[in-house]
């Protein structure tokens, strides 16, 4: 397993693109990762999702923005969890779960059309139904 002092895995050189794309992937990175940030206090805009698209445009276009990502303190766990197998935490199902209900709930007192609402809770239904079905992390590395 692999722990918060561990090098990332290796990726790419970030030489072997243009420099345009590369640019590209970086904005795209920063993106993601303020959209993740927002993810922590908005229920029902996911966090992890956001900050694995980070790292992988990171890993690719900015290995220090890949460093920094994978040695971070809230985000560094979910990378690595990540990286070692898919695993996702049972604290971020759990937090995951009770986000996506509130949303749910939130949505059901909206003036949404009820095919919509219908629709996104099947849709958080499915995210959950899979999501708990990801392993969990070794208890040292949690």
């Amino acid at each position: 397993m692999a722990s918060p002092t561990d090098d990332p895995p290796d990726t790419r050189t970030p030489t072997e693109l243009p420099l345009p794309l590369r640019w590209l992937l970086k904005v795209f990175a920063v993106l993601c990762l303020i959209l993740g940030l927002v993810g922590v206090f908005v229920p029902g805009l996911p966090t992890t999702v956001f900050i694995l698209m980070a790292a992988w445009a990171a890993a690719r276009c900015s290995p220090a923005l890949y460093r920094w990502l994978w040695h971070h303190r809230l985000f560094g766990p979910m990378l690595r969890n990540w990286a070692n197998g898919g695993c996702v935490s049972r604290r971020a199902k759990w937090s995951a779960t009770l986000m996506m209900g509130l949303s749910s709930i939130i949505l059901s007192f909206t003036q949404a059309p009820l095919w919509a609402v219908a629709l996104a809770s099947i849709c958080m239904a499915c995210v959950l139904a899979w999501l708990w079905r990801r392993p969990e992390p070794a208890r040292n590395s949690a």
